[in-house]
This record gives structure tokens, sequence and C-alpha cells, in this order.
């Protein structure tokens, strides 16, 4: 397993543990389907040393022929959107970022977090970046309900806040048609307000049980 994964500084997916359990249960076997794909594409994209395309491994995670096509054709998708390989090509790989920072909950409660993530891409000469996502959207609309959905947009201002960037994008690349899709987001519009009310929630309930 990464190292990164076993820190002890709070992370946008433990924030995902805590709110799960405030939520119904989900199917468990589907989730680790799709984390599994997602690692699988990530590796494929920002990191390649890390495949071995000839035994179709990841870190010793073997995947099926079906699965390294279909990640394979994602990547063309992803290198032919003019967007994302300009981003690409100006980033930084899985950028670790931890900081310790101040935050406040109900404008008077405040605390303290170490915090940590880990950028897909961050362009260090821009000060931005942004994430990859595998997506089963097919249509821009779905992926930007799918971003609201799944939460992506508390990661993204998760990592913001984290980074001090004033822009973001998420990046979605369809398993179903192979589109890409593009989410900015930018400090202070509709989606970054509504990413920091989630992880500040999350934040303050995390503090409250492990911290205070």
């Amino acid at each position: 397993m990464d190292a990164y994964f076993s820190r002890k500084e709070v992370s946008n997916s433990d924030l995902s543990w805590l709110k799960s359990f405030w939520e119904p249960e989900q199917d468990e076997v589907v989730k680790e389907k799709a984390y599994r794909f997602g690692t699988l594409l990530d590796a494929i994209i920002t990191e390649p040393f890390k495949v071995d395309f000839f035994k179709k491994q990841v870190d010793g995670a073997q995947y099926t022929d079906e699965e390294f096509e279909k990640a394979l054709q994602m990547k063309k998708s992803f290198m032919m959107d003019p967007l994302a390989k300009n981003i690409l090509s100006q980033s930084d790989m899985q950028k670790v970022m931890i900081i310790n920072r101040e935050f406040i909950y109900d404008d008077d409660v405040r605390f303290r977090l170490d915090v940590r993530c880990k950028w897909d891409l961050w362009m260090n000469s821009l000060g931005w970046g942004g994430d990859l996502k595998s997506t089963t959207a097919t249509t821009q609309k779905q992926f930007e309900e799918a971003v609201r959905y799944f939460d992506y947009d508390r990661q993204r201002a998760w990592y913001m806040d984290i980074a001090g960037s004033n822009q973001d994008v998420v990046i979605g690349v369809s398993k179903e048609n192979f589109k890409v899709f593009k989410v900015p987001i930018r400090r202070d519009d509709e989606l970054y307000k509504s990413g920091k009310t989630k992880y500040n929630e999350l934040a303050f309930k995390w503090w409250a049980l492990f911290e205070c």
C-alpha cells in the first residue's frame, strides 16, 4: 500500500469515511470496483512507472484484459483533449501536500487539524491543479451532476484550501463512450462554496470526535 494512506493527518478520504456513518449503507462491492478501476486509470495516465503493461498489474494488483483495454482507450481520449493534455504536460503528478490549518465552524468555533491531500495534477508554475475521474456519465450535464453527488466539490475545495489555490478543474473520462468532461472551479463560486460547506461540517465532527 502507498505509504501516503497510512499517514495520520486528516484527508478528504477520512471525511468520506466519517460521512458514511450518517448515510444509508452503500454496496461495498460496487464502491470497491469503482475505486479499483480509478486506481488503474490514475496510474496509466499519471504514474505509468507503476504499471506492468505485460502482466496487466498496478503495484501487484491484477487487472483483466478488458479493464486494461478500456483504461488505455480512456487515456487516448484524455491525451486527445487539448486542455487535459496541456495540464498534464505542466503538472507534477501525485503531489502530496501536508499542512496544519485553522477551521471556523458556525462562525465562532475555531479549531486546528493536521491535514493532507494528494493531487493527481498540480501545476507548480501556475499554483493550481486538478483531479482525474473515471465516470459512467455520458454527457457534460451528467458529469456535472456526478461532481455534486459524489462530493467531488468537497474534495476540490479541500485541496484548494490546503494549497491556497484560486482555481481547480475536475477532468472526467467516460467509461461508456470515452468522452472527456471538464468542470472548472474558482474560489468563491457556487461549486467551491458548496464543497467548503460540506468539508467544514465533517472536519468539525472529526475534531469533536477524535481531537477535541
